[in-house]
């Protein structure tokens, strides 16, 4: 929240400090052309100082967009009183009058942009009707058209940047949560590991126990701490998994992941529609728990991915292990994915997985310039 209240005000700054250098500049240039064109004969001075007020007006056209379009409309109305010459036919000024009405459809809200729209339609016969000739359905025609044109642009261009707002924090909403479930699913299954490893440090403590003679006490006394310490953690540890699992029964009945199943996970990615060649080397039977757990959840994930974006396609798994890392990859000869980020909020619970153990992970389209590829290396030393 913070970074997104500091991007608006950086943006806000810029706005200003361009739309000042803007009003400068269209300034400068009304300037220039009112000095030097003779139809300003006898209305020069005043119709130089009304057009820099219009000009200086644009400074805020961001802020308060309703002020420069009824400078604008003063200054129309203006050249109608004073005369045809009041403000000369400057590229200034047409520009500066298109800037303001784009300004009023890109920035105006709520009742100020009522305001302004009634300003702008005001302004369309003032801008038509000129005194002392006749006005025809034409000309009212042109000016319907030079206002309403930069005004319907403005709108676009504004809707469209509230959607991209949206979509952007939707998606990064949408991010948020796909991390926090995956974290969530993580914390159960380590616990799942936790709670085996306390069991049995209990399980042990209770059996050496028994093998302790009389007159060691102080070994009796330090099992004895053990197996009490370890129970109060496995109660706690069950108590945890109790609110974990409050709302998922089906998935706390399922057997606990492992790549010794791997097998019959390619098997229903095959009964899905998708050709799979499993190739493991090593043996998967003696993984540390959480790292196959969370292996096995990476396979599958890049499976569920190849079904829903390559297409009809072939993947192959690859698995290796080695005595101090589990290579895993996954990848096939589809065309669906172009990006890595094809893969979705997938790609973010396999990274927070491998974040975990402090592996690697890369994905992105293949080589041959078709397909997609996923590569996890974990690291086996000091896991649990």
């Amino acid at each position: 929240m913070a970074a997104a209240a500091i991007a608006i005000t950086v943006g806000a700054v810029r706005g200003q400090r361009f739309d000042t250098a803007l009003a400068i500049a269209l300034g400068a240039l009304y300037t220039a052309e009112a000095l030097g064109e003779s139809g300003f004969a006898g209305h020069r001075a005043v119709g130089l100082i009304v057009g820099l007020v219009f000009m200086a007006s644009l400074a805020v056209r961001r802020r308060w967009p309703v002020v420069p379009i009824a400078v604008a409309v003063f200054v129309i109305e203006f050249a109608n009183l004073v005369g045809p010459n009041a403000m000369g036919d400057t590229a200034a000024l047409l520009f500066a009058i298109v800037i303001t009405i784009y300004s009023v459809g890109a920035y105006a809200r709520g009742h100020a942009l009522w305001v302004a729209i009634a300003l702008i339609v005001a302004a369309i016969p003032l801008a038509a009707i000129e005194p002392g000739q006749s006005t025809s359905a034409s000309d009212i025609g042109f000016f319907v058209m030079f206002f309403g044109g930069p005004f319907v642009a403005g709108r676009v261009i504004r809707l469209r940047r509230e959607r991209e707002t949206q979509l952007e924090s939707e998606g990064e909403e949408r991010a948020r949560a796909a991390v926090t479930e995956e974290r969530t699913r993580i914390a159960r299954e380590l616990h799942d590991v936790i709670a085996h490893a306390v069991s049995v440090v209990v399980l042990q403590a209770r059996g050496a126990r028994k093998q302790v003679s009389p007159e060691q006490s102080e070994v009796r006394e330090a099992l004895d701490t053990i197996e009490h310490s370890a129970s109060e953690a496995l109660t706690e540890m069950r108590r945890l998994l109790s609110l974990l699992r409050e709302h998922d029964e089906e998935l706390a009945l399922a057997p606990q992941p492992s790549l010794r199943r791997v097998d019959a996970l390619a098997e229903r990615a095959r009964a899905a529609g998708l050709a799979v060649e499993l190739k493991v080397e090593g043996s998967l039977d003696d993984l540390p728990a959480g790292i196959d757990v969370s292996a096995y959840r990476i396979v599958q994930e890049a499976l569920t991915n190849a079904l829903k974006h390559a297409g009809p396609a072939h993947a192959t798994v690859h698995i290796t292990r080695g005595e101090q890392k589990l290579a895993i990859e996954v990848s096939d000869d589809g065309r669906g994915q172009a990006t890595a980020e094809a893969g979705g909020h997938g790609l973010v619970g396999m990274r927070e997985r491998v974040a975990v153990y402090g592996g690697w992970i890369e994905a992105g389209p293949r080589p041959q310039g078709h397909g997609f590829a996923l590569r996890v290396e974990l690291p086996l030393e000091g896991a649990a």
